[in-house]
């Protein structure tokens, strides 16, 4: 039984396919910069170590899927595509409707459709990707799985804005979170590293990438998490401006003389890191930093300070924390951010290991804790994996539909 997962965005196409009995990554792959010149393949069928790279022609999705499948079926690994017998599709927003695993047929498709408002770039790439898997594996089952879902059990009193409620409930105006798929794999991987159940947990998750938001999990359920009804709320990050005050979108319609598609525009893809400082890479951001560039050290200490501050408030939100995991291309791999948002935190336990912790500025460093052996609080690494997460689902879910 193999399971294939799609990620589609508004120009790529990332895809693994698991083998689920015994669970196994056969092949995946990415497909970037659709519609454009240069577009451009990267296959791995047994690690890093195996990497090919090609340049093909896709442009559109549709053309990118087909690309996906003549891959897949001249891949030098264990594919066999009778085996495959599930589509998962990653879907950013689920809103108030999708809260669970659900077969994606023309209704679910039109209903996400829906969604296009609240997260226009994802929402518009995740339907683009499904409508050319589903012509292109049109024999298998398509089940989506969307980023939303985690965050459904998150409390009325963290859910809700402070807006009137006919206006709220008319339109769906509530917090929704994102990144639940890698929220739940890391929450996941916590428990078996800390050996104890999920159910007893209470974790603080850092998904620190491009886009980042912070996540609080009592007893292994969330509870609050910084980004709201779409992905521009909370932390600071590569394009998006995160917290603002919510009278500035308006001003800058009166004073910039700004369309609502051109604030639309500074919120989402000219302001956060970028805006700050011209770079939306983290990377560039030190590399700058590191070169006296006052604006650069600037961005760096209101990207942690954001974060840092979320944590302390998700301390107050819980009581008790038992651990915090970082995550993502940011969470994993950068000891300085790391040690800037744990710093001060001692009073919570929070204490890291400087030799522990360092070792994280090397790719490829495997999953460990960076806390010291006598801290209050473990601090963990954890590299996320969306797609096994989403394979895992997609089983459960038809598992579920069989009895």
């Amino acid at each position: 039984m193999q399971i294939l997962v799609v990620n589609s965005g508004s120009s790529s196409v990332k895809f693994e396919l698991f083998a689920m009995r015994p669970e196994r990554a056969l092949l995946k792959g990415e497909i970037e910069r659709i519609g454009l010149p240069d577009t451009a393949l990267w296959i791995e069928a047994s690690g890093p170590d195996s990497r090919e790279n090609a340049a093909v022609s896709a442009c559109d999705h549709a053309e990118a899927m087909r690309v996906v499948l003549h891959t897949l079926e001249s891949a030098r690994s264990p594919v066999n595509l009778r085996d495959v017998v599930a589509v998962g599709h990653r879907i950013v927003h689920g809103g108030a409707r999708f809260v669970a695993p659900t077969r994606i047929d023309d209704g679910v498709l039109a209903g996400i459709r829906e969604l296009e408002l609240l997260a226009p770039v994802h929402v518009k790439g995740n339907v683009a990707g499904v409508e050319a898997a589903r012509a292109t594996f049109p024999n298998v089952s398509h089940v989506a799985i969307f980023d939303t879902a985690f965050h459904r059990t998150i409390p009325a009193v963290a859910r809700e804005y402070a807006l009137p409620r006919e206006i709220a409930r008319k339109y769906g105006i509530r917090r929704y979170g994102f990144h639940g798929t890698s929220h739940a794999y890391v929450a996941r991987r916590a428990s078996e590293m800390l050996g104890r159940p999920l159910a007893e947990l209470n974790l603080i998750t850092l998904h620190l990438g491009n886009g980042a938001s912070v996540a609080a999990l009592r007893d292994g359920q969330s509870v609050d998490t910084s980004m709201g009804m779409t992905p521009l709320e909370g932390l600071v990050m590569g394009t998006r401006c995160g917290d603002v005050d919510p009278a500035i979108p308006g001003l800058l319609g009166e004073l910039a003389g700004e369309t609502r598609e051109q604030v639309n525009r500074t919120l989402n893809f000219e302001s956060g890191m970028k805006g700050l400082c011209g770079e939306s890479d983290l990377r560039e951001v030190h590399h700058l930093a590191d070169a006296g560039d006052v604006d650069a050290q600037l961005a760096l200490d209101i990207f942690c300070y954001r974060a840092k501050k979320y944590v302390g408030a998700y301390f107050a939100v819980l009581g008790r924390v038992d651990a915090i995991a970082f995550t993502g291309g940011i969470g994993e791999n950068d000891a300085e951010v790391r040690a800037r948002i744990c710093a001060g935190l001692e009073w919570f336990g929070v204490v890291l290991d400087r030799d522990r912790n360092q070792g994280g500025s090397n790719p490829g460093i495997p999953e460990r804790p960076i806390s010291a052996d006598d801290a209050g609080v473990v601090v963990l690494v954890i590299p996320t994996d969306e797609e096994l997460e989403i394979a895992r689902d997609v089983l459960a879910f038809l598992n579920s539909t069989e009895d």
